[in-house]
């Protein structure tokens, strides 16, 4: 098995081209295993007070400043900037235009999720015909949906990263510094008005923003440690400005204890927290450059990413389904009260055997990772567009409120995706012959 699998790795380094940058798969199975892990501890799960979200964040204030840690969504767009430039350009290269090229996006994240929702639509009409709560399903699926928030702001950013490219081409760090300063303006509006809706163009403002560092990056106007030192000063000013002198919180994961989000929706906080994190990152890109050379680190990081997605839109729901089962059979193994000393000595078998439940589903799921080859001529434009449009507005409205409501199933949210990548052609009914 040892030998078999050395031999694996060792394949996998060598079909690796030379001109691949490690460090973003790297970056991004890392990213993805902090997000998870955070998650697992954050939900505090209790025999008799059932499940909060937020529980841990809500009760004890002292982790406020770990999530300058664990709030690692910056780091995903950082990769994404990368990415999706390195994308773009190899697809303006090839002759590819950008209505091929965003459908090819939207398969590569949405065909994953549709399993998820179709699988939550079923477990939310099945319980509520057999008299479910209607509470205790619409917080079971606001939390398992959770993750879809991210994918709704990333996909938003995918469409518009092409123009992004082009003002980053043409006027370099300022297409950034205005970014930063428009979403200061929307920032100030909402919260000053205490009108948190207004606050949302932030969701593609500031991610848009901050995704031009992953720009920076692949053009090497972040090379040398200088410049990246720079960067982590500005993100650590900026953030001590705005948390100490202004109106933002510490946590930067929404906390109950708080009276404005970080996060929800997004504030000009998560640019500069990007900064901070972008360059610690990039400081430590050559030593992990040499290590990832190495087969068993790189075939580790190549596995992750094979299944990432799935990883990431199913860890929650692994999270739900073992806290709803253990709840209905009296609670064995939630007998430690949330943030004790046992409770905390516990997290890591917690964590272990969500790792597992998540296995079982990713092995079931993840050959949703793996579609065929999409060989079909360049679709008319409005079709990815209005895929995204709809794909992004239902997950939106489920990753706050999930998919039911005291009135009952709000089944137009999960199916507005499912409708977006039919008629937007992401998804074809039938192939192409030609």
């Amino acid at each position: 098995m040892t030998t078999t699998l050395r031999a694996r790795a060792e394949k996998v380094d060598a079909a690796t081209p030379e001109s691949r940058n490690r460090v973003v798969d790297f970056l991004r199975a890392a990213a993805i295993t902090v997000v998870v892990l955070g998650h697992w501890t954050i939900v505090a799960v209790d025999a008799g007070g059932g499940i909060s979200p937020h529980g841990v964040l809500d009760t004890a204030r002292w982790t406020h400043p770990l999530t300058w840690v664990f709030q690692v969504m910056p780091i995903f767009f950082l990769v994404g900037g990368y990415s999706n430039a390195l994308s773009w350009r190899s697809a303006r290269r090839k002759q590819i235009g950008y209505a091929q090229w965003l459908r090819a996006r939207l398969r590569r994240l949405g065909i994953p999720l549709l399993p998820l929702l179709v699988t939550w639509l079923l477990i939310s009409v099945i319980a509520l015909g057999a008299g479910a709560p209607t509470a205790a399903l619409q917080l079971a699926t606001q939390m398992a949906l959770v993750p879809t928030w991210f994918l709704a702001a990333y996909l938003l950013v995918i469409v518009v990263a092409p123009p992004l490219l082009v003002l980053w081409e043409r006027f370099g760090w300022w297409s950034l510094i205005g970014g930063i300063v428009l979403a200061g303006l929307v920032d100030a509006v909402s919260i000053s008005l205490d009108r948190p809706l207004l606050g949302y163009p932030n969701y593609v403002l500031v991610w848009a923003t901050f995704h031009q560092v992953g720009f920076a990056w692949l053009d090497g106007r972040l090379s040398g440690a200088g410049r990246r030192l720079a960067l982590v000063a500005i993100g650590a000013v900026g953030l001590a400005l705005l948390v100490g002198l202004g109106p933002y919180p510490v946590s930067m994961i929404t906390s109950g204890a708080d009276e404005i989000s970080n996060s929800s929706p997004t504030r000009v906080t998560m640019a500069f927290l990007g900064m901070l994190q972008a360059g610690l990152v990039l400081l430590l890109e050559r030593p992990l450059m040499a290590w990832l050379a190495r087969p068993w680190p790189w075939f580790v990081t190549v596995l992750v990413n094979q299944r990432i997605m799935t990883w990431f839109l199913w860890h929650l729901t692994a999270l739900v389904g073992l806290a709803h089962l253990l709840l209905a059979l009296g609670g064995p193994g939630l007998g430690p009260t949330p943030l004790s000393g046992l409770w905390w000595a516990t997290r890591p078998l917690w964590a272990l055997v969500l790792l597992g439940v998540t296995a079982l589903l990713v092995l079931l799921f993840g050959r949703f990772e793996d579609p065929r080859t999409d060989d079909r001529h360049a679709p008319p434009l409005w079709q990815p567009l209005l895929a995204a449009v709809l794909v992004c507005s239902g997950l939106a409205v489920m990753a706050d409120a999930g998919m039911v409501g005291p009135d009952g199933l709000h089944w137009i949210w999960p199916v507005l995706p499912l409708v977006g990548m039919l008629a937007g052609g992401v998804v074809g009914l039938r192939r192409s012959t030609t």
